[in-house]
């Protein structure tokens, strides 16, 4: 083993930073003995340099986080700051002056992937993220390393936890969103601002990053498609369970038929109770991934928080040591394919539609025309008259596959007709 300590400069030290530094220093022997030489914490930088950090020694904090990535004796930088700047500087600048990358910044990954990646090539450096995506779970690795000879089709997944709790707690309590919301905020699932959770800016990076590794090509935060969650009701988990559906929060990344382009898209979607994605609960991540050779495949576990998030970026950290002694750098960017990512319209799916419509003969008929006449087949209508509504029915329809643009076309339509009082709802159907 070589005794020179590898150096380890440490970008941020809240609650993932935090426990990186303590898990690097409680099992400092065993990280040696899997790396060949020792890590040594040698700097952190911080904001706020007067907060009391238990177990860090107070000589290692600093706020000049430049000076610290510009020092050239810096085997690793390990960012966990987040954000779009000065990480990306900071980044960069790392790979200028010698260090290797671990980053669990999934909205600089999915902006500027290309170009960081295009930094460490050029520096022949390591640029690794395992955490930036469903926390602890193996993930990023799999899709770049394990099924690199495969070809995968399909990414389906629930990458984002508050989300599924919320969603979790509506369908199993009846909750209503806010009441869910409010729980999540409670018990600390949720922050007290949950824009980039319940809209889907977060899950959305993540499946920019998760496309792009798949098909082998540069897809970026703006090629994803993405809808939040904060109008799904309970009156929407009612028709799902009368379909034998649950409600997720997912995010879909595919391969087109024909294998000419690709789609990523964030949403919430009904899928199937005995689909596994189904079976979900809490705040837990799963991932389910459709290849060639190797079939479907599940991820599953914890997808955030400071130990299952330090876990990642030390498992990253201990692979980019292991290339830093052998000479050599990691699997890099691989967009190869180039394919184009498809818009929205142009994405295929099932839908569920729930109409207010006035309860009198012949209502049907019009909306099953107005469907037809947009090329949507119907799949099974469901009509209910309502008791808050004199003269007023409920309306759900079920279609079978259609493309996102001829949906649209065909809800326009039935909006002008009379006897539709409103949409209701619309809502996708996957994962069959």
């Amino acid at each position: 083993m070589r005794t020179r300590p590898l150096k380890v400069a440490l970008l941020g030290c809240g609650v993932v930073g935090s426990e990186v530094a303590r898990i690097m220093t409680t099992h400092a022997d065993d990280l040696a003995a899997r790396i060949g030489a020792p890590v040594e914490l040698a700097g952190v930088a911080v904001r706020r340099p007067s907060k009391v950090r238990e177990g860090i020694d107070p000589a290692l904090i600093t706020t000049d986080a430049t000076a610290l990535v510009k020092r050239g004796d810096i085997d690793v930088v390990v960012e966990v700051i987040g954000g779009i700047e000065p990480a990306r500087t900071l980044i960069t600048t790392a790979f200028e002056h010698g260090a290797s990358v671990v980053s669990a910044n999934k909205a600089l990954l999915a902006q500027d992937g290309a170009a960081l990646h295009a930094a460490a090539e050029a520096n022949s450096k390591d640029l690794y993220y395992e955490a930036a995506v469903a926390g602890a779970i193996p993930l990023i690795r799999p899709l770049r390393e394990s099924l690199a000879g495969d070809k995968v089709n399909r990414v389906l997944g629930i990458v984002n936890g508050t989300t599924n709790f919320i969603l979790d707690k509506m369908d199993s309590t009846g909750a209503g969103y806010q009441e869910a919301l409010d729980e999540a905020t409670a018990l600390g699932y949720a922050e007290a601002d949950p824009t980039a959770d319940v809209e889907g800016f977060d899950a959305a990076a993540k499946a920019a990053i998760l496309a792009g590794i798949a098909f082998h090509t540069r897809v970026r935060l703006d090629d994803v498609y993405r809808e939040g969650m904060a109008e799904v009701t309970a009156a929407d988990f009612a028709s799902a369970k009368e379909m034998g559906c649950t409600i997720k929060l997912l995010a879909i990344c595919e391969r087109a038929s024909d294998g000419r382009s690709v789609t990523a898209r964030v949403h919430p979607a009904m899928i199937p109770l005995t689909h596994p994605l189904a079976s979900v609960r809490g705040a837990y991540n799963a991932v389910f991934v459709e290849s060639d050779a190797s079939g479907q495949l599940m991820f599953y576990g914890p997808g955030a928080g400071g130990s299952p998030t330090a876990s990642a970026v030390l498992g990253d950290l201990v692979a980019v040591c292991r290339n830093r002694l052998s000479g050599a750098t990691g699997p890099g960017e691989s967009a190869y394919a180039a394919l184009p990512v498809s818009p929205m319209g142009d994405v295929v799916t099932r839908y569920h539609i729930s109409l207010d419509v006035a309860d009198k003969p012949g209502v049907l008929a019009q909306v099953a025309t107005v469907f037809a006449e947009h090329g949507v087949s119907i799949d099974t209508v469901r009509q209910q008259g309502r008791q808050d509504g004199v003269g007023e029915a409920s309306l759900v329809v079920v279609t079978h596959r259609a493309s996102d643009a001829a949906l649209g076309g065909t809800v326009e339509a039935l909006r002008k007709l009379d006897t539709v009082r409103g949409v209701a709802s619309i809502m996708r159907v996957e994962g069959e």
